[in-house]
């Protein structure tokens, strides 16, 4: 469930939606290894994207090549979001969330599935509006969250 608001005023319902499915739509697209979705969710150009621990990356040509180095070395990922808030000004659009992530690597030999890996982002996903007035992510901004958890003498520590 998400936590929608309108900042400014400036953003109707109608638009809050559609930025709900557009930032849907990049999860969607992430999830299925489509980076032909993925590429016609993005502005054409200076768009910015920074995955957790990778350095700032600019550029529609740069942002797309993340993305399928992503696809092609992750078996299997799914995105469960919390905490999702939308604002809307005028032609632009923040949501922020946390992303929960379910990921996993290759196959076992008897065909079942591999590890499962579980993290947790904090991102932060800047929309434009368009010229045709489709909302389209101008940056990602992912960072990751430190949980508590034990070490094996049973302490607690900071981890990631």
């Amino acid at each position: 469930m998400s936590d929608a608001r309108e900042a400014g005023g400036g953003g109707s319902r109608t638009d809050i939606e559609a930025v709900e499915a557009a930032n849907t739509a990049l999860y969607d697209a992430v999830e299925r290894g489509d980076l032909e979705a993925m590429g016609q969710l993005w502005l054409e150009d200076e768009v910015s994207v920074v995955h957790p621990g990778w350095p700032v990356l600019t550029g529609r040509g740069e942002v797309m090549r993340s993305y399928a180095l992503i696809m092609a070395n992750t078996e299997y990922i799914q995105f469960f979001l919390t905490d999702v808030e939308v604002s809307v000004l005028g032609d632009t659009a923040l949501v922020s969330c946390t992303e929960n992530i379910l990921s996993g690597g290759p196959a076992e030999d008897d065909g079942s599935a591999g590890p499962l890996i579980g993290g947790l982002v904090v991102a932060t996903n800047v929309f434009r509006r368009d010229s045709d007035g489709t909302w389209k992510v101008w940056s990602h901004h992912g960072s990751p969250v430190l949980v508590e958890g034990e070490d094996d003498d049973g302490e607690e520590q900071l981890g990631g």
